[in-house]
C-alpha cells in the first residue's frame, strides 16, 4: 500500500480508537438534598435525565454536567431557593462544585458563559489539542490502551447532585390593589387579603400564579370585563433574600346582563317561552358567571339538548349590558333500553324500556318500562311536565302496576301518584306527592296446599300524601371524598280521608364520607324509620319498614332481619315487615392505585315492632373506579345466627 494512504488510513484507526474510548454512558442521575416535590422538579429539567442509558461523547457529557448546575438552579427558584449550593459528582470520581450565586447576582447573571452546547464542544476541543490540563504520562497510557478500548463496552456512569438549597426568598413588600369600580367589590377586596404568598412568606411562584389567576379570574367573571394590569412586577434581590411585589388591576367599569337569545339548532325543539321561564334575573341586573352557570345547569337537568354552549358577549354590550346567546343542540329524542336482571326472590327477567326525552314543544316526556322476571313482574308509565313557576322541577304523573308470586308471598299491588319537584338551591331538593295505593296480598304459610280450599286474600287500600327532601353536600357525586347526604320522608293517611288505617311515617337517612389520605376514605351510613298507628296489621307490605341486604345489614339475606312468618314444613322463613326500622354502618375504603382498591365494613340494626333485637355483620370487599360509579363486590356473614353462610352483593353506580 502506498505510503500516503497507509498514513491516513493509520490516523483514522487512532481517531476513531480514541473517540470511542471518550464515550461514556448515564446509567442513573441521584438527586440528594431536597424533598419529594422540589427532587422531581429538579429530574425533570435536567438534559442528563434524557441522555439515560444513551452513549455521549466526553465532550458532550461534561457539558452536561456543567449545564446540570444551572438546570437544577433554575428549577429550585419556583420554590423560592435562588442561592443553593450543588456539587455534581459521577461515579468515575469526576467533581465539580457550583457555590452559591454572589450575593449581589440577578438569575440572569447566574447562567455561566458559554452556554452553547456547540460552544463547550468548541472550547474543550481546543483545550484537549493544547495539551491544557493534561498528564502527558496518561496521555501515552490512553494511547497505547485505545484499541482495547475500542473493545470494551462503556461502563454506565452514575451522576450525583448533592444539593444545599440554602436560604430561601421571602416576601418583603407586597403591593397589591384594584384600582376602579372593583375597589370597592367585597368579593374581589377578600381575594386580595387572600393573596399568597404574603410579607414573611417564601416566594412560591406556583402561590403566586394561582392566586394572580384567581384574582384575573374573578375580575371576568363578576362583569369587569375591560380589567387589565396596570403594574406587574417581581424584584427579587438575592444579597438580601427578599422579593418585592408590585401587582396592580385597573378593573374598568362593571357590566349588568343583557338580554337573552336561544338559537336551537338544526331545528327547534322547545319553545323559546318555556326556555326564558328558567331565566331567573332581571335584566340590568348586575352581571356575574354564577347566573349562567346555574342556568346551565337547569338546561341540562331538562335532558332536551345534547350541547349547551351559554356565551356573553361584552364586545356588544350597549349601555353597559352585556347580551347572552345561547345555543342548544337538540338531544336524540327516543332512548330504547334493554337488560337482563337477577334477584335471588325475583328469579331471571328481562327489562324493557323506552323514554321520550320530549313529545312536544311544551317539553312533556313519558316513560314506559316493563321488569318481566319469573317471580315478580313490574310495569311503569310516567308523564312529566316541565315546571318553572316556583322552583325548577316535575310534574310527574305515574302508573306502577305490580305482580310478585314468591316463595313467601302472593302479591297484587297498583299504585298512582301525582308529585311535583322542585330544586331549593345547589344542595336541597323536595316533592310533594299524593299517592293512591291498591294491594291485594296472602302470605305462603296461609295456603294449605289444596285446590279445593280457595286462598284468603288481605286488601288494602290507602291514599295519602307524602312529603321528601334530600339534603346533598359533597365535592364529587360520583365518588365523594368529603360530603354529607341526607333524606328525610314523612307520609300519613286517614281512615276518614281513603284510608284503611290511621298511620303518620318519619322515614330518614344519612350518608357521610370523610377523605383520609390520597387514596383512602371512611363512610359512615344510617337509617331510622317509624310508623305511628294503632293497625300495623291491616297496612299492605309496602308500608312497613324491613332490614337486611346489600343496602341495609349486609351478611343477612334480603328482609331477613325482623319480624318473620316461622320456616315450617321445609319453608324458609320470611319478614313480615315492622313499625320500626335502625340501622348503621361504618366502612374503610383503601384504594392501592387509581382504579382498585379493596374495604372492611361492619353493619348492625333491626327492623322491630317493639324492641329492637340487634343482628351485626362484618365483611370485606373490591373496589373499582369504572366510568359510571364504583363497583363494589362485598362478602359478608351476620354474626348472630344468620339464615345462611356467607352473602355476596354486587353494586355498581354513584354513590350519590
Amino acid at each position: 500500500m502506498p505510503l500516503i494512504p497507509r498514513l491516513f488510513f493509520a490516523v483514522a484507526l487512532v481517531l476513531g480508537a480514541a473517540g470511542t474510548a471518550r464515550a461514556a454512558k448515564i446509567g442513573k442521575v441521584e438527586i440528594v438534598g431536597l424533598d419529594e416535590a422540589m427532587t422531581q422538579n429538579v429530574r425533570v429539567s435536567l438534559s442528563l435525565v434524557d441522555t439515560i442509558g444513551k452513549d455521549v461523547s466526553g465532550r458532550r457529557l461534561g457539558y452536561l454536567l456543567r449545564e446540570a448546575e444551572n438546570e437544577a438552579r433554575e428549577a429550585l427558584e419556583p420554590f423560592g431557593y435562588y442561592s443553593p449550593t450543588i456539587k455534581v459528582e459521577d461515579s468515575r470520581g469526576t467533581r465539580r462544585r457550583a457555590p452559591a450565586l454572589p450575593a449581589d447576582s440577578s438569575p440572569a447573571e447566574a447562567s455561566p458563559v458559554g452556554a452553547s452546547p456547540a460552544d463547550a464542544d468548541q472550547a474543550e476541543a481546543s483545550q484537549a489539542e493544547a495539551g491544557i490540563g493534561e498528564d502527558p504520562s496518561a496521555r501515552d497510557a490512553s494511547s497505547q490502551g485505545s484499541a482495547a478500548s475500542a473493545a470494551t463496552p462503556s461502563v454506565p456512569i452514575t451522576v450525583t447532585l448533592t444539593i444545599d438549597k440554602g436560604e430561601p426568598v421571602k416576601v418583603r413588600r407586597s403591593d397589591i390593589a384594584i384600582l376602579g369600580a372593583g375597589s370597592d367589590d367585597r368579593y374581589l377586596n377578600q381575594d386580595l387579603d387572600a393573596f399568597r404568598p404574603g410579607p414573611d412568606q417564601v416566594f412560591n411562584h406556583e402561590l403566586y400564579e394561582a392566586s394572580k389567576t384567581k384574582i384575573t379570574r374573578r375580575l371576568a367573571e363578576r362583569g369587569y370585563f375591560d380589567a387589565d394590569f396596570s403594574s406587574r412586577r417581581v424584584e427579587v434581590t438575592r444579597a438580601e433574600h427578599a422579593a418585592d411585589i408590585d401587582l396592580v388591576w385597573t378593573s374598568g367599569q362593571r357590566y349588568d346582563m343583557g338580554p337573552i337569545t336561544f338559537e336551537q339548532t338544526p331545528k327547534r325543539i322547545i319553545r323559546d317561552s318555556l326556555l326564558e321561564r328558567l331565566v331567573y334575573w332581571e335584566q340590568g341586573s348586575y352581571y356575574h358567571q354564577g347566573k349562567l352557570d346555574r342556568f346551565r345547569e337547569s338546561l341540562s337537568r331538562l335532558d332536551y339538548f345534547a350541547s349547551i354552549d351559554i356565551e356573553p358577549q361584552p364586545d356588544q354590550a350597549v349601555d353597559g349590558q352585556v347580551p347572552v346567546k345561547v345555543v342548544l343542540t337538540p338531544a336524540k329524542r327516543s332512548i330504547y333500553t334493554a337488560g337482563l336482571s337477577y334477584g335471588t326472590d325475583s328469579g331471571a327477567g328481562v327489562r324493557l324500556g323506552l323514554e321520550r326525552r320530549y313529545l312536544n314543544d311544551r317539553g312533556h316526556k313519558a316513560l314506559a318500562q316493563v321488569d318481566f322476571a319469573e317471580r315478580r313482574k313490574t310495569a311503569t308509565l310516567q308523564y312529566r311536565i316541565p315546571a318553572f313557576a316556583w322552583l325548577d322541577g316535575w310534574y310527574t304523573f305515574s302508573l306502577q302496576g305490580t305482580d310478585e308470586q314468591t316463595d313467601y308471598i302472593d302479591s297484587r299491588r297498583i299504585e298512582l301518584v301525582a308529585s311535583r319537584s322542585g330544586k331549593i338551591n345547589q344542595r336541597w331538593t323536595a316533592t310533594a306527592s299524593v299517592h293512591g295505593l291498591r294491594e291485594r296480598w296472602a302470605y305462603a304459610d296461609e295456603d294449605d296446599d289444596d285446590p279445593t280450599t280457595p286462598v284468603e286474600y288481605r286488601s288494602a287500600t290507602f291514599l295519602y300524601p307524602s312529603f321528601r327532601v334530600e339534603y346533598v353536600d359533597a365535592d364529587d357525586r360520583l365518588y365523594p371524598r368529603n360530603g354529607i347526604a341526607a333524606t328525610a320522608m314523612l307520609r300519613g293517611g286517614l281512615e276518614s280521608v281513603g284510608s284503611d288505617a290511621n298511620f303518620l311515617q318519619l322515614h330518614t337517612t344519612a350518608r357521610w364520607y370523610k377523605g383520609l389520605g390520597p387514596r383512602s376514605r371512611l363512610i359512615a351510613r344510617g337509617e331510622l324509620g317509624h310508623t305511628f298507628t294503632d293497625a300495623l296489621v291491616d297496612m299492605p307490605p309496602t308500608l312497613r319498614f324491613y332490614a337486611g341486604g346489600d343496602r341495609s345489614i349486609r351478611g343477612y339475606e334480603w328482609r331477613e332481619v325482623g319480624p318473620r312468618i316461622p320456616a315450617i314444613d321445609g319453608r324458609k322463613a320470611f319478614a313480615l315487615g315492622a313499625k320500626n326500622v335502625v340501622t348503621g354502618s361504618v366502612e374503610y375504603e383503601q384504594y392501592f392505585n387509581d382504579s382498585w382498591g379493596a374495604a372492611v365494613f361492619v353493619d348492625s340494626g333491626s327492623a322491630f315492632d317493639n324492641t329492637p333485637k340487634l343482628r351485626t355483620g362484618v365483611g370485606v370487599g373490591v373496589r373499582w373506579r369504572s366510568p359510571v360509579g364504583p363497583l363494589r363486590i362485598d362478602i359478608a356473614r351476620g354474626l348472630d345466627d344468620p339464615d345462611s353462610g356467607f352473602q355476596l352483593y354486587l353494586n355498581i353506580g354513584a354513590d350519590l
